[in-house]
């Protein structure tokens, strides 16, 4: 495993992650969650979370970029993140967005769009660490060490 392009990828995706989420989530949807306050919070109120969703984020980043690095089949790394986000983004909707809906007070439409937006979101975060991800060479002294 190439554990600096691992880290590299992971922060890169974190970094599009963050312009992503910026952009769908604290502009596109925000008139959307802003119908819901008893769930969500303004977005006066959240600036004081965003250092920890931030960390969250980047953790996270970690854990899928090394799933990814486990589960790289030596296609094109482009295409092969795309694959990889797609799972991601179905997975994300079938736990996450279907138990948001089932346990918080939002519409179906809010649920929607939320799948929706994930999905574009693990498409673009799987197509970054795709690119950026590359194994470690067959005979380097990582591959040798590692007993890949």
């Amino acid at each position: 495993m190439n554990t600096t392009r691992l880290a590299l990828a992971a922060l890169a995706a974190t970094v599009v992650d963050a312009f992503y989420g910026f952009a769908i989530y604290g502009n596109a949807l925000a008139g959307q969650f802003l119908a819901f306050p008893a769930v969500f919070r303004s977005n006066e109120s959240q600036m004081a979370y965003l250092p920890g969703m931030f960390a969250g984020i980047l953790i996270a980043m970690f854990a899928v970029t090394y799933i990814y690095a486990k589960g790289y089949e030596g296609g094109s790394g482009v295409v092969e993140g795309l694959r990889f986000g797609l799972l991601i983004a179905v997975f994300n909707a079938g736990y996450f967005i279907s138990t948001n809906y089932a346990i918080l007070n939002i519409g179906g439409g809010l649920a929607v769009s939320m799948a929706l937006a994930g999905l574009g979101e693990w498409l673009i975060v799987g197509a970054t660490i795709g690119a950026i991800y590359k194994p470690a060479r067959a005979g380097s002294p990582a591959r040798r060490t590692a007993g890949v």
